[in-house]
C-alpha cells in the first residue's frame, strides 16, 4: 500500500490476510460438520440445511462423474436465476473438479452459442423457463443437459408471491441428452476423491471485450477464495449473520456476497429469484436479515417504497454494494431511517469481487474506497505509465491475490489487460479515477467502451455485433447515456438499408434487440440516422456522438 492509502486502515486488521489454501469445496464439508442442522439457505420460506446441501452436492457431483463423464478440468455452463439449484450446481461442479461458467440466465441462443464454443464445454445446467434458448445448440456440440424446475425446492408452505417461472411446475423434457434436475438427483450417485488444488481454476466468468465478444476470467481456488474471506473480514461478519442474497448468483458479487462467503462462515443467506422490494422487506423482517449487499440501483428502488415504513427492518446492520455512484439523497435517507452509511466498493470480473471498499469507520460517498487486504493500487498515466500525483487522473491498475489468471484461450487479450509495475503483475482496469488527500479512490471516467447499466457491464461493440442481425441495419453505433435509475442505459444510432425506410419503426427495433440479446444488453433508445461521424480513417467516432 502507498502511505496515503495507508492513513485511515482500519485498526482492528492487519493488512495481510490470512486465508485458506484449500479448495472451495472444504467450505462445504467444513460448514456441514459444523452446522449440520443450521439453515444455509432460505428459498421463499423453504430451508436448506448445510448437511442437506451436501448430501445434495454430492449426489449431483456423483452423477456428473459417473453418469456424465464429466473430468478434472472440463468446463460446464450453468445458467439459472439465484436458487438453491444454482448453489448446487456451482459446488458439484467444483467437487467433479471441473470449471463453473456461469451464464447470465437472460442471454439468448446465439449468446449462449458464443459460451459453448468458445468453452468447449459439453454439458450444461439450465432452468426448464431457460431451456428454450438452449435446445437449438444440442446440435451443436452440446451433449448432456440438466434441467431445473425451481419448484423442487419449494417444500413448505409459503405466503409469499412467487414468480411465475418459480411456482411453474416440472417439465418433461425428451431430448436425447437431457436429463430432469430430479432424476439427476434420483441417481444418488457417489463422487470420486477429490483432486483439485487451490491453484487448479474453478470458475469462469465471462465479461466482454473490445472485440465484442466476451472473454473468460480464468480463476483459481485461491483467487476466489481470497475477497470472499476478505469480504466476510472487512464487514465484521460471522457465522450468525444472515445475509440477503438477491444480487445475482452469475455475476462474481452476487457469486462471492450471497452464495460463497455465507457458506464459508457458516451462516445463512435468504435466497431470491427476482428482486421485488416488498417480498425482500417482508423477509428481511421475517428472518431477521441484518446484511443486505445491493447495488446503488437497488438501493434506491428499495428506499423509495411507499410502504417501508410499514415493515420492521432493524436487523439490518450493513448495506454495501457498489455499481454507480450514490445519489447524496438516497445518502441521506439511508442514514435517517436506519442510521447506516452505504459502504460502497471496487471490483471486476477481473478481480473476483473488491479490490477497494470504503473503511466501515470512516466511508466517504460516492468513493470506491482504500484497496483492501494484500491489494497495491497505483493510479498512473496511460500513455507514459507512470504513476500520477494525488489529485491528479488517470488509468487504475492493481495487484493482488484476487486477480484473474487471464482471459481463456486469448493470450492478446490477457498481455493487453496486465503490465508489469513496480516489479509486480498489475492489471489495467482501463478505468480512469483520482486519489484524494486521504488516499480513497474516486471513479472518473472509463478508458475502455464500456457501459454501465444498473451495475451491469454492457460493451457496445457486442451489441453492435448481435444487432446486425438483424436485416434492415447498415450500420449501427452504440453508447451510454444517462439514465436516473440504471445510472447508464444503451442507446444505438442506426442507418437503416435501402429500402427500409418508414417500413421499421424505433419501437419494432427495440422490441427486436430485446429478443435477441439479454434484456440488460437491449438498447433502450433507437435512433435512425442518415449518417454517423467517422474519422479521416472512416472509423465511427463514438465519442463525438456521446457529446
Amino acid at each position: 500500500m502507498s502511505r496515503l492509502d495507508q492513513q485511515h486502515w482500519p485498526r482492528e486488521f492487519s493488512r495481510s490476510l490470512s486465508f485458506p489454501q484449500t479448495h472451495l469445496y472444504r467450505n462445504v464439508e467444513v460448514s456441514a460438520l459444523r452446522y449440520p442442522d443450521k439453515p444455509f439457505l432460505v428459498y421463499y420460506d423453504t430451508k436448506i440445511t448445510f448437511a442437506q446441501f451436501k448430501r445434495d452436492v454430492d449426489a449431483m457431483a456423483g452423477y456428473l462423474q459417473t453418469r456424465v463423464g464429466v473430468r478434472k478440468g472440463d468446463r460446464v455452463l450453468l445458467v439459472m436465476q439465484n436458487s438453491p439449484q444454482f448453489a448446487v450446481a456451482y459446488y458439484a461442479i467444483l467437487r467433479a473438479d471441473a470449471i463453473v461458467v456461469p451464464v447470465n440466465p437472460m442471454c439468448r441462443t446465439e449468446e449462449l452459442r458464443h459460451y459453448l464454443k468458445d468453452t468447449g464445454a459439453d454439458t450444461a445446467f439450465i432452468a426448464q423457463d431457460l431451456y428454450a434458448s438452449l435446445r437449438p445448440l444440442l446440435q451443436e456440440g452440446l451433449a448432456h443437459v440438466v434441467v431445473a424446475s425451481y419448484c423442487d425446492y419449494l417444500r413448505q408452505p409459503t405466503d409469499l408471491s412467487l414468480p411465475d417461472f418459480v411456482a411453474e411446475p416440472r417439465r418433461q423434457f425428451d431430448d436425447a441428452g437431457v436429463t430432469g434436475w430430479a432424476e439427476a438427483m434420483a441417481y444418488q450417485c457417489q463422487p470420486e476423491p477429490l483432486q483439485g488444488q487451490m491453484h487448479d481454476v474453478c470458475v469462469m466468468p465471462y465479461t466482454s471485450g473490445t472485440t465484442g465478444r466476451p472473454m473468460g476470467c480464468m480463476h483459481t481456488h485461491a483467487s476466489t477464495m481470497h475477497p470472499m474471506v476478505a469480504t466476510a473480514l472487512w464487514h465484521h461478519t460471522h457465522q450468525d449473520t444472515v445475509y440477503l442474497a438477491s444480487l445475482p448468483f452469475f455475476h462474481v458479487t452476487g457469486m462471492q456476497s450471497g452464495m460463497n462467503c455465507p457458506l464459508y462462515l457458516g451462516a445463512t443467506s435468504v435466497v431470491f429469484s427476482r428482486w421485488d422490494r416488498d417480498i425482500i422487506s417482508t423477509c428481511i423482517e421475517r428472518y431477521q436479515i441484518s446484511r443486505l449487499p445491493m447495488i446503488t440501483a437497488m438501493v434506491v428502488e428499495f428506499m423509495s417504497n411507499p410502504k417501508l415504513a410499514q415493515y420492521d427492518l432493524s436487523s439490518v446492520r450493513r448495506i454495501s454494494g457498489g455499481g454507480a455512484a450514490m445519489p447524496e439523497a438516497v445518502s441521506l435517507q439511508l442514514k435517517k431511517n436506519f442510521g447506516l452509511d452505504y459502504i460502497e466498493g471496487y471490483g471486476m470480473t477481473e478481480t473476483m469481487a473488491p479490490t477497494h471498499s470504503n473503511p466501515l469507520h470512516r466511508p466517504k460517498p460516492q468513493c470506491l474506497g482504500i484497496p483492501i487486504f494484500d491489494t497495491i493500487a497505483r493510479i498512473i498515466d496511460p500513455d507514459t505509465q507512470r504513476e500520477v500525483q494525488a489529485g491528479q487522473v488517470g488509468e487504475i491498475i492493481v495487484n493482488g491475490p484476487q486477480l484473474m489468471q487471464g482471459y481463456w484461450r486469448n493470450a492478446a487479450a490477457t498481455e493487453a489487460a496486465f503490465m508489469e509495475f513496480e516489479g509486480k503483475r498489475f492489471l489495467r482496469t482501463g478505468d480512469l479515477g483520482r486519489q484524494d488527500e486521504d488516499g480513497y479512490y474516486f471513479m472518473v471516467d472509463r478508458l475502455k467502451r464500456m457501459i454501465n447499466a444498473s451495475g451491469f457491464k454492457v460493451w457496445p461493440a457486442e451489441v453492435e455485433l448481435l444487432m446486425y442481425g438483424h436485416q434492415a441495419i447498415s450500420e449501427c453505433c452504440v453508447i451510454g447515456v444517462p439514465d436516473e435509475k440504471r445510472g447508464e442505459t444503451v442507446k444505438a444510432f442506426v442507418i437503416l438499408r435501402a429500402g427500409f425506410e418508414g417500413t421499421l419503426s424505433e419501437e419494432q427495433l427495440i422490441a427486436w434487440c430485446k429478443e435477441n440479446m439479454a434484456a440488460y444488453k437491449a438498447p433502450r433508445h433507437v435512433q435512425f440516422v442518415q449518417t454517423l461521424p467517422r474519422t479521416a480513417s472512416g472509423k465511427i467516432r463514438w465519442k463525438t456522438l456521446m457529446e
